[in-house]
């Protein structure tokens, strides 16, 4: 039976409502089945003790500074500054001699890569981040600093994928649209893998009282924020001249100032983290992915779908759903179809039907036996 080590920067088993999180338990949980499996990740330690499960202090804000000044220096991506423990690292390379394969969970482990390591080495890296740091830089102001730090780390992180497709024996990717930009060199080391979703159910129904847009994602995360205010700021005004009963629905991490400011609206509801989603889906019309950066495929999309949710989204966020997704060419075009969805039952039912088809192919059931054939190979 081998022996491997899984090494997150978040702790699978912390029971936070997150992408990366609860991606990352779910892998754990179907290694474990096969392989004698040690966890090693960042975290609070308190309260938390499991057997091969190894959780290191979060380094704390003076340190994430420290570090991120660190990186920059050395040029490496300003990430890995806000995720190192020197404590974590220490122990990895201590240990690594004892397992034979290391599982990496997402690029900003890399760091974590042990000295003189000759077992396998597996990264999910997801999605081709530079591409997306390269679009953030794009889309900003050119008064905002920001602007210039998400092109130094589109750089950065650039450079890093390059190593990480040479260094790597195996590299998970998401999207077939992102494996098809990577260099053919590294075709063999490619593996795609599909996210997953843990349920499928069929909850939502048309109804002519159905007035809620619903909106699932992190807005602590740039590209979220940015899309839900421009909906806010550009469409909704627009929608509400037909339709003033009209609700926008906002899951998600959010913080206090941003929730203060976008519930002064009547028309939109900020509920933070939910881990059932059953209670909203109910009054909702439409599924909304209005992001303008985005790369990869969309998990909001995948929730949406398995609810039998229509969805409404960007031509950048739908190039991974083909025409299961409703799509729309500016803000005029997207307030018109919007408008259409809500009054059309016709319409409703046949995106209703096309994203529960859709998104059987994301079923966990399936996709986990592709992790379980990587480690076998």
């Amino acid at each position: 039976m081998k022996k491997i080590l899984f090494i997150s920067t978040r702790n699978p088993f912390s029971n936070k409502y997150s992408g990366d999180v609860i991606g990352s338990k779910k892998i754990v949980k179907i290694l474990k089945k096969k392989c004698v499996l040690d966890v090693v990740s960042l975290g609070d330690k308190e309260n938390f003790s499991q057997k091969n499960i190894f959780i290191f202090k979060k380094p704390s804000f003076s340190n994430k500074i420290l570090h991120t000044l660190k990186s920059l220096i050395l040029l490496q991506p300003v990430q890995f500054g806000f995720f190192y423990s020197s404590e974590m690292k220490s122990f990895i390379n201590d240990n690594a001699i004892n397992y034979d394969i290391i599982f990496f969970y997402h690029i900003r482990s890399v760091q974590y890569i042990p000295q003189n390591y000759y077992g396998s080495k597996i990264i999910e890296m997801g999605d081709i981040y530079s591409s997306n740091y390269y679009q953030t830089f794009k889309k900003l102001n050119i008064l905002n600093p920001l602007k210039y730090i998400y092109f130094f780390e589109s750089i950065l992180i650039k450079k890093l994928e390059r190593k990480i497709f040479v260094k790597f024996e195996k590299v998970i990717l998401f999207s077939k649209n992102e494996i098809k930009k990577i260099d053919k060199l590294f075709s063999k080391k490619i593996i795609h893998i599909n996210i997953s979703i843990d349920k499928i159910k069929k909850k939502y129904s048309y109804s002519k009282k159905n007035n809620k847009i619903l909106f699932i994602g992190n807005l602590k995360y740039l590209p979220n924020i940015l899309a839900v205010k421009n909906f806010t700021k550009n469409i909704l005004p627009k929608l509400k001249k037909n339709m003033p009963e009209i609700k926008f629905e906002i899951i998600g991490e959010i913080n206090k100032f941003d929730k203060f400011l976008l519930s002064k609206n009547k028309n939109i509801n900020c509920w933070g983290s939910q881990k059932n989603l059953d209670r909203f889906i109910k009054g909702s019309f439409c599924g909304l992915a209005n992001l303008e950066i985005a790369t990869g495929v969309q998990g909001k999309i995948l929730s949406y779908m398995s609810y039998g949710l229509p969805v409404i989204c960007s031509h950048k966020v739908a190039s991974n759903f083909d025409k299961n997704v409703i799509t729309y060419n500016d803000n005029t075009d997207l307030v018109y179809k919007i408008n259409k969805l809500k009054n059309d039952k016709k319409l409703c039912n046949y995106f209703s039907k096309k994203s529960l088809k859709f998104i059987n192919q994301f079923d966990w059931k399936k996709v986990s036996k592709e992790y379980l054939k990587i480690i076998k190979n």
